[in-house]
């Protein structure tokens, strides 16, 4: 537990530190001062101040914050002043931070694709690999290998019937194994992370259309390591492919949300992250990288929506200034971005206390 809390604050402060280090370095390359640069958020539990700017350790470390000088409108005259420097520089300066989660992900991609992931392979495949195994893609529901508690990313690794053993490695002996025992109860052995155990199934003699007798998915899988030129290519083309996947993901979610007045997904906070995280740490550091890029282009998506607070929202005040000449009033935007802020704050403890329910 103590080793996936501190992985768990290791990958959260990675994020944060990341994304508020962009703001802060292109407001700094761009002459703007900035006056703090924050991890956590308040109260405060110590600072040390080094030039013009106070680096500060806050006591709720679930975010990070840099505070620019001029960002609320102050000293627009002043060189320094964030408000004294062209749209385009204060544009560039708000997406900084959603642009630096974004090239996390693809330096922690294309260092796990050099380092090995998990892929579905064939015996084509002629790169590295290790740790091949079969595994449970989906499991469909009420099916027996529901009933049995057998889910997604699970490996079988063998099967027992009538006291005999086999050792089950391809995908092929994995389905003949279960089409040769429908009707018969036998014993699979699966491994789920760093843990062995046994599931009691009983095929079904007669499946449902599209499901087969135990109602999984199965494939093969491996770690693949690639060379670090190809692991770079594929490090790129995997941020931007899950970065397409997620946004449409996220549209689907909302159209169903105003539709319907129910949400399709689960969405987890802190919490359910952090339960995430200790299921990932017993799968080992490939999948741990991997979970690490996820979240960062998560962090991307969710900080450029154009929602009030967010980095998208005051992207979107400082279009609309772009485009008719003139700053939209100070008051106003404060206002709007508080109220956004609340909302964004309501949010994460509904989601939080959801989390916290399920645990129990």
């Amino acid at each position: 537990m103590l080793i996936t809390v501190l992985l768990f604050f290791g990958i959260l402060a990675t994020l944060i530190l990341v994304h508020e280090w962009g703001h802060f370095i292109v407001a700094r390359k761009a002459g703007i001062r900035v006056d703090e640069f924050g991890f956590g958020f308040p109260p405060k539990l110590f600072s040390m101040k080094k030039g013009e700017t106070t680096y500060s350790m806050n006591a709720i470390p679930l975010g990070g914050f840099v505070k620019i000088y001029g960002e609320e409108g102050d000293g627009e005259n002043e060189p320094e002043s964030f408000s004294s420097k062209p749209v385009s520089v204060r544009m560039a300066v708000v997406l900084a931070g959603v642009t630096m989660n974004f090239l996390l992900a693809i330096a922690l991609l294309s260092f796990g694709f050099w380092y090995g992931l998990p892929e579905v392979i064939d015996e084509n495949s002629v790169y590295q690999t290790r740790d091949a195994k079969v595994m449970i893609m989906q499991v469909a529901p009420d099916s027996p290998a529901a009933v049995a508690d057998i889910k997604i990313g699970d490996a079988i690794i063998g099967a027992t019937f009538r006291d005999t053993k086999t050792d089950i490695s391809e995908v092929k002996a994995a389905q003949e194994t279960i089409s040769s025992h429908k009707g018969e109860e036998f014993t699979l052995l699966i491994q789920r992370g760093s843990e062995m155990m046994e599931k009691t199934v009983t095929p079904r003699k007669e499946a449902p259309k599209d499901q087969g007798a135990l109602g999984v998915v199965l494939e093969k899988t491996a770690i693949v390591s690639y060379p670090w030129y190809r692991a770079i290519e594929k490090g790129v083309t995997a941020a931007f492919t899950m970065t397409w996947v997620f946004l449409t993901t996220f549209f689907v979610i909302i159209v169903h949300l105003v539709r319907e007045g129910k949400l399709i997904a689960d969405i987890a906070g802190p919490v359910g992250i952090g339960a995430l995280t200790y299921q990932v740490s017993q799968l080992g550091l490939s999948y741990i990288i991997q979970f690490a890029a996820i979240l960062s282009i998560n962090l991307t998506i969710i900080n450029a929506l154009p929602f009030p607070a967010l980095d998208g929202g005051r992207f979107i005040f400082l279009a609309v200034e772009k485009i008719k000449g003139s700053p939209v009033s100070r008051h106003y935007e404060r206002v709007v971005h508080m109220a956004g802020f609340a909302i964004l704050i309501t949010l994460m403890v509904v989601v939080t206390a959801r989390d916290i329910a399920k645990l129990f």
